[in-house]
C-alpha cells in the first residue's frame, strides 16, 4: 500500500481516524486496544474500498505489514519511490522507445502522463462517483434518503445531494462532502 494514500476510520457514524499510513495506524492500534471487539471501517479515500489492517502486535510490527518493504537495490529510483519493474513490449515499440530522447523510461513516463491529462472528464467523475457510492452504501445504507442520494449523486444534482444529507450524523455528512468535491 502506498504510505502517502489516504485513508479514514470510522466507528459506526464516527470519524475515530484519517491520514496516510504513518499516522492513521498508530491512532488506530490505539482506538482499538481501547474499544476490543468493536472492528471500524477503514477506507481508501480514493477508491471508497474498505481496507483491513493486521493490528495485533507492536505498532512496529503493524507499520511493517501495512507499508511496502524498501526497494531491493537495483534499476529505479527508490529514493524517490520509483521501483523497477518489468514491462511487455513488441521488438518495435522497444526500437521507437530507443530512439526517444532522454531515454525510454522517461519516454513511458511521457506518455501515461499525457494520457492520463487526456483522459476525459466523465471518466474521472464516473471513478470518483463509484468511490462515494461505495462509501454511502458502507456508511449510509441505512440512513435516510440513502437510496435518493445515490441516485442524486449518479444524475450529479450536487444541490439535491447536499439537501439530502444534510441530517445525516456530521462525520458522515463531512466525510461524503469532502469525496464530493470530486464526484460532481
Amino acid at each position: 500500500m502506498e504510505p502517502t494514500r489516504a485513508y479514514t476510520a470510522f466507528d459506526g457514524s464516527r470519524r475515530i481516524a484519517a491520514g496516510p499510513l504513518p499516522i492513521l495506524l498508530p491512532k488506530l492500534k490505539t482506538w482499538t486496544q481501547a474499544h476490543p471487539g468493536h472492528p471500524p471501517l477503514v477506507f481508501d479515500d480514493e477508491t471508497g474500498r474498505q481496507v483491513d489492517f493486521d493490528l495485533r502486535g507492536r505498532l512496529e510490527d503493524v507499520l511493517e505489514r501495512a507499508l511496502p518493504p524498501a526497494a531491493a537495490p537495483g534499476p529505479g529510483r527508490p529514493k524517490l519511490g520509483v521501483v523497477s519493474r518489468e514491462v511487455s513490449l513488441l521488438p518495435r515499440h522497444w526500437e521507437w522507445l530507443e530512439d526517444q530522447p532522454s531515454g525510454a523510461s522517461a519516454a513511458l513516463r511521457r506518455l501515461v502522463d499525457e494520457a492520463r491529462k487526456s483522459e476525459p472528464e466523465q471518466q474521472r467523475r464516473r471513478r470518483a462517483q463509484d468511490a462515494l457510492s461505495r462509501v454511502l452504501t458502507a456508511l449510509a445504507g441505512d440512513l435516510p434518503n440513502y437510496e435518493e442520494t445515490t441516485r442524486a449523486l449518479y444524475a450529479a444534482d450536487r444541490p439535491r445531494f447536499d439537501a439530502l444529507i444534510a441530517k445525516w450524523p456530521a462525520d458522515i455528512r463531512r466525510y461524503i462532502a469532502t469525496l464530493a468535491s470530486s464526484a460532481f
